[in-house]
């Protein structure tokens, strides 16, 4: 029997055995939990005036974050797909700078590489190439979450492809195709089933992580609340809004996610 069968048979009995359970039994109960949670904490911060000063001065810094997310997992994305096929590639030279790469960024802790990246690397290569301290903090913050979250994408991309068997690739070079062609036609459109998910658990994952942003002067969320609760002693209130918006945020884009997977997983079994 081929994994792909076997697969699908696994998928087709889960699916039996969860038509047969009771609805309650079936019903996502963790949802309603986490939607109270959030509907209270909305409520406290419209009807309380100290939480509702801080949601002014704190959710205009959602739009910094919305880009600064987008824009990294874009880059991210780019390095990671290319370390990726560069573990995997023949080539020597590629194989093992894809790998060091991934092995450096994994070995530091996030915000000292992330100081590190921003304040050391990012206007060394500035200044050599001629532009010494022009590049804002902004793009310096970009450029360190994109670094790092690109080597944990490599890792992604390494073995959504490794997971497709080899006789796929054998299969494409035999009807002639290079191996560029038959990686781009063949494997990693067979590999992105098992791509997706995880590269989305990253999205939400860089999200949260621009709250690490602030110690470079962004002014993201985190940032935004440091300076209204530094400046109006409303600790409680700041943080707690933070909190609120973050949870909001996270919660609509892993049930975005959710139902991607469940497509994905529809499709997986000739279900559309």
């Amino acid at each position: 029997m081929s994994r792909t069968t076997s697969t699908s048979h696994h998928l087709d009995r889960t699916r039996r055995r969860r038509e047969h359970d009771a609805w309650w039994e079936r019903f996502p109960w963790w949802s309603v939990i986490v939607g109270v949670v959030i509907v209270g904490m909305g409520l406290k911060i419209a009807i309380d005036p100290d939480y509702d000063l801080a949601w002014k001065n704190i959710a205009p810094g959602v739009w910094t974050t919305i880009r600064a997310t987008m824009y990294a997992f874009s880059i991210a994305f780019l390095l990671g797909l290319i370390a990726g096929l560069g573990q995997v590639s023949r080539n020597i030279v590629a194989r093992n700078v894809a790998r060091a790469y991934v092995e450096l960024v994994r070995g530091i802790p996030i915000l000292p590489l992330i100081f590190t990246l921003a304040l050391v690397v990012v206007p060394d290569v500035s200044a050599k190439l001629g532009f010494a301290n022009s590049v804002p903090q902004f793009w310096r913050a970009i450029a360190a979450l994109s670094l790092i979250y690109g080597a944990y994408m490599a890792e992604i991309f390494r073995g959504g492809i490794q997971s497709i068997p080899p006789g796929q690739m054998e299969a494409g070079r035999s009807v002639g195709l290079s191996y560029r062609q038959t990686m781009r036609y063949i494997v990693l459109p067979q590999a992105s089933r098992a791509i997706i998910p995880p590269l989305g658990n990253d999205f939400i994952a860089i999200l949260k992580d621009t709250s690490l942003l602030s110690v470079l002067g962004v002014l993201e969320l985190t940032r935004n609340a440091r300076q209204f609760s530094a400046n109006t002693f409303k600790f409680p209130e700041a943080y707690f809004t933070l909190t609120f918006i973050y949870l909001a945020l996270v919660v609509a884009l892993s049930l975005l996610l959710s139902q991607l997977e469940n497509y994905m997983s529809r499709d997986r079994v000739g279900e559309r």
